[in-house]
């Protein structure tokens, strides 16, 4: 029995092998996947919109199959028709007609009126929804997280505030669209050399994909 003995690191050996190679396998299909099932997501979405179609005119019927995608195309379409009408002077009016008429909706004003300064700040061209990354204290004293800059507090906030402050938006990971809007004094803040995008990149991998330092992107 005493020959048998030296299977066992050879067993071990093989099993760590399994591992890894079960490990980079998984590397390279769940970034894979997970794409693809969100390319799934929206396209499905978008596909939606063909329902405001008339009945004759659903792929369906003119086609005698489905497209998918199509709802993209004709989403992408809509919204390139819709801004070439509102670059000019009779679109514009049109528009503060209808702005106008929401605004005497007194719930859907609030509403809409919010929406539409995010969407403002978000896709103006030079606006700048996130403008530096920091590096701020948060949660607590002694932890530290990347924010954003977003702006300086105004209005009657800014007249009970004592010095100089920022307003900072602190996102959540893996998804930065959940987060925390707070205002911070300048002086507690850390301006990072690092994009905005790098920042993203880093708050959505959870630290596994740190930023490229300045000084190899410059190379």
């Amino acid at each position: 029995m005493t020959p048998a003995e030296p299977a066992a690191p050879e067993a071990a050996t093989l099993s760590q092998r399994l591992r890894r190679y079960l490990i980079a396998g998984l590397l390279v299909w769940v970034p894979l996947v997970i794409t693809i099932w969100v390319l799934e997501l929206i396209v499905s979405t978008m596909d939606q919109s063909l329902a405001l179609l008339p009945q004759r005119l659903q792929p369906e019927v003119v086609f005698g199959f489905k497209v998918p995608g199509l709802g993209v195309l004709l989403t992408v379409l809509v919204v390139l028709v819709t801004g070439v009408a509102v670059s000019n002077i009779l679109g514009q009016r049109m528009v503060a007609i209808w702005e106008g008429a929401l605004k005497r909706i007194p719930f859907v004003n609030s509403i809409y009126n919010g929406v539409k300064q995010v969407s403002d700040t978000l896709f103006k061209p030079g606006g700048q929804a996130f403008r530096k990354a920091l590096l701020v204290e948060w949660p607590r004293e002694g932890a530290w997280t990347i924010a954003f800059l977003t702006g300086t507090p105004g209005g009657d906030v800014a007249s009970h505030l004592r010095g100089d402050y920022v307003s900072v938006y602190v996102p959540t990971t893996p998804n930065p669209t959940g987060g925390y809007f707070v205002m911070l004094p300048r002086e507690d803040v850390i301006e990072l050399d690092m994009s905005v995008d790098e920042a993203l990149k880093y708050i959505i991998s959870m630290g596994v994909a740190p930023p490229v330092p300045a000084r190899r992107r410059a190379a």
